[in-house]
């Protein structure tokens, strides 16, 4: 069980997504997973420290390991109710500023009114902007599954999203209960599958929302594992979306509670 804590660390997106952040805090945040390894050197670096647009610099500027990615909330982050221009500056003005990776929310105005069309043309068009200024850039789509109250509607947003070119697919902002749930989960791997067994391109699983325990690391550990398989097992292709799980981490491989993040 502690090589799966060990392994989980390793794949979350060290998340602060608050209104009080601030130049300050993101780089106090920053400069802890710089010196995490002085500390704890038998573990994993996060795979990314996630923040809104406008602090992808701060990070660019004080991070020291370019392996802990750079990825920013885009697209009018969470509820993305903004013309798609807007959205699309946000996103190019971040990926500029460093960002390596962008999250973004399926546009559920477009998408709940069965318009689907237009939910899958921001997503490409997003996603094309954004590759015009850095090719190697990922797009992680959230389908704020809460929203989607059938099994059915989680199914169209997944194959919606990976059909418009989407690199990741996750399952919720964090602002929007039910977040992240099993459920959801299972469903959304097995579209990943199909997808996959379809067209031959592999695209990642980012749970995200309520996920804090060591406990929820594993759960979500094993239904990657049993639908999608080890390939999916590393940060290319599996992401926690997390703030507090990082922590708790560290405590059930410490066998105390530890505070670091």
């Amino acid at each position: 069980m502690k090589e799966i804590y060990r392994e989980t660390l390793g794949l979350i997106d060290l998340t602060t997504l608050n209104a009080t952040d601030t130049v300050s805090k993101v780089e106090a945040l920053v400069q802890k997973v710089n010196n995490f390894h002085s500390l704890y050197p038998d573990y994993p670096l996060p795979a990314s420290i996630c923040v809104y647009p406008n602090f992808a610099g701060v990070i660019k500027a004080v991070r020291k390991d370019p392996e802990v990615h750079i990825t920013v909330v885009g697209g009018c982050f969470p509820a993305s109710q903004s013309p798609l221009e807007v959205k699309t500056l946000e996103c190019i003005r971040a990926v500029e500023d460093g960002a390596d990776e962008v999250d973004i929310v399926l546009a559920l105005n477009a998408f709940l009114d069965g318009k689907y069309d237009e939910a899958q043309h921001e997503i490409a068009a997003i996603g094309k902007a954004i590759r015009a200024v850095n090719p190697d850039v990922h797009l992680k789509v959230i389908l704020e599954t809460g929203a989607l109250k059938e099994a059915s509607l989680i199914e169209d947003a997944s194959y919606l999203a990976m059909e418009a070119g989407a690199d990741f697919i996750k399952t919720s902002t964090g602002k929007l209960q039910p977040a992240a749930t099993p459920e959801a989960a299972r469903i959304m791997c097995t579209c990943i599958k199909e997808y996959h067994r379809k067209g031959g391109r592999m695209v990642g699983f980012k749970p995200a929302g309520g996920i804090a325990t060591a406990e929820d690391a594993v759960l979500y550990y094993n239904i990657v594992n049993e639908i999608l398989g080890k390939a999916w097992l590393n940060k290319r292709y599996f992401r926690f979306g997390a703030s507090r799980m990082a922590n708790n981490l560290l405590s059930a491989l410490e066998g105390k509670e530890v505070k670091y993040y």
